[in-house]
């Protein structure tokens, strides 16, 4: 298969669930410029595609992403380097901002950014015989694509520094138990398992999908931002048919059609 940017992310619908496959399996899916600026062109696509309810990023070849592509890696000036970041940078954002439900479906390996793209999903799914490996160090590098924030935030500061400082592997039990992933199931049904997670979050009204994950994202880091987000995005809830919808069902004991207005 060549690797042009056309075939480097297959980007599929189920319904309106969008599938992302990260598809070079030659490479376990190694997150390289090619793949970057098709993810980046193809998640600004998503954002506006108000009939995509939620998002599930998996990868090709029964492994998930393998990390940065090491064919591509030499040393660089400062401002060389800081440009080739701003890419991966502008993706973690969409993932992270996004109004969409984010889901995770791992098999096999996640390495480097693998791992922070796990971390920085809402959800996430491995297969039992899934590893994971904060591998940044190991090439003399700290966690990019977001990891530094995405990493402790699910995991906790000293598990983090641990993954990150002897980049020892782990595997999808001690990921689940750490926090790293919310569910193990059998090899080879990740990704099956993810779409019913996705499905599942698809039904809840999507302004309200969006707001509770800008809320548990950036609006939680201290009681008065957490207080204010509340206050703020829970007014603009309040507010909506939606949420009319859902008060008039219970009443009428029936299940609430959302629109998403």
């Amino acid at each position: 298969m060549s690797e042009n940017a056309q075939e480097i992310l297959e980007v599929r619908r189920e319904g309106s669930i969008t599938v992302m496959t990260m598809n070079q399996p030659q490479r376990r899916n190694a997150f390289n410029m090619a793949m970057r600026t098709r993810m980046y062109e193809r998640l600004l696509e998503i954002e506006a595609d108000e009939s995509c309810a939620a998002l599930v990023l998996t990868g090709a070849g029964g492994h998930f992403c393998a990390g940065g592509d090491i064919s591509e890696m030499k040393q660089r000036s400062v401002l060389e380097a800081r440009m080739r970041m701003d890419l991966p940078t502008r993706i973690f954002k969409l993932l992270v901002n996004g109004p969409k439900p984010l889901i995770a479906a791992v098999e096999g390996s996640a390495a480097g950014c693998g791992v922070s793209f796990v971390a920085a999903s809402d959800f996430a799914v491995a297969a039992s015989d899934a590893r994971f490996v904060c591998s940044f160090i190991n090439v003399g590098l700290m966690p990019d694509v977001g990891g530094v924030w995405s990493i402790p935030r699910k995991i906790g500061h000293r598990k983090a520094y641990e993954m990150c400082a002897f980049a020892e592997p782990i595997d999808a039990a001690e990921a689940q138990r750490i926090g790293l992933v919310n569910r193990v199931c059998e090899p080879g049904k990740a990704l099956e398992e993810a779409l019913r997670v996705a499905e599942r979050l698809s039904r809840n009204p999507p302004m309200a999908n969006a707001l509770l994950k800008a809320a548990l994202a950036t609006g939680s880091d201290s009681v008065d931002m957490a207080v204010n987000t509340e206050m703020s995005l829970q007014s603009v809830l309040m507010s909506t048919e939606d949420y009319a919808e859902a008060a008039k069902a219970f009443v009428e004991k029936r299940k609430p059609v959302f629109r998403g207005r």
